[in-house]
């Protein structure tokens, strides 16, 4: 027998058979609407690609709680590099220099085990990618270098957390997954990179850039989004 037939009276949503069931359930979470776009940057030979709230319909204030930043595809011009990022808490010269406090961990697999500067397999802190009250950017990318093969590129997201509150200090989250690992490394490599932190500022945080480490960014995109409150 079919193992589908009779999986509706078996397979039931709030005593509902699955036969009868018209509608999807919402996803959890709760309203589906809950992430705004709000501007998307697209890189083209980009030394930078910076969100400023005010500047071309981009909103990066109370309005909401969170945002996300998503990227995608982002293709560096300059082989063994980084993607990183920054804040400005001054709404008139944007200087991206707020201090920071951070750490970081990577997943690190070779396509040719053992092969890469980092060994086969490799869950590991990054040292190197940590600020401790520093103004520098911040990588997010590692502990490998992003390659700028024709079919490399770099993705992820970003989460900020109420840039323009008054009271606390702004959290961030980042996930960037790469590949390739630079000079030397031929073969490739998938990089899986996590880091968290927040700007160390009751100010507000009204623009946010990104740059690779060296070089242009040659493609790729930016979505910013606001998430509503609940």
């Amino acid at each position: 027998m079919p193992i589908t037939k009779g999986l509706d009276k078996l397979i039931k949503y709030n005593d509902r058979s699955i036969r009868n069931l018209t509608t999807a359930p919402a996803a959890a979470g709760g309203d589906t609407g809950a992430l705004v776009h709000i501007k998307t940057l697209t890189a083209s030979s980009s030394a930078t690609l910076s969100f400023v709230h005010g500047a071309d319909n981009v909103v990066l204030d109370s309005t909401y709680p969170i945002y996300k930043f998503e990227f995608i595809n982002m293709h560096p011009a300059t082989d063994a590099t980084k993607f990183e990022f920054n804040g400005s808490d001054d709404d008139s010269s944007h200087s991206y220099d707020v201090v920071k406090t951070s750490s970081s961990f990577s997943t690190y697999h070779h396509e040719s085990a053992p092969g890469g500067p980092h060994g086969n397999a490799v869950l590991a802190y990054n040292s190197g990618h940590d600020l401790a009250q520093g103004t520098g950017f911040q990588y997010v990318t590692g502990p490998g270098d992003s390659g700028a093969d024709a079919d490399q590129s770099q993705n992820g997201t970003l989460f900020l957390y109420n840039p323009s509150s008054t009271t606390f200090v702004k959290h961030f989250m980042v996930n960037m997954q790469s590949s390739g690992a630079g000079a030397g490394d031929s073969a490739g490599a998938s990089d899986e990179t996590f880091t968290a932190g927040y700007f160390n500022t009751t100010a507000d945080i009204t623009a946010i850039q990104f740059r690779q480490s060296s070089g242009n960014l040659d493609s790729g995109k930016i979505k910013l989004y606001g998430i509503k409150d609940a």
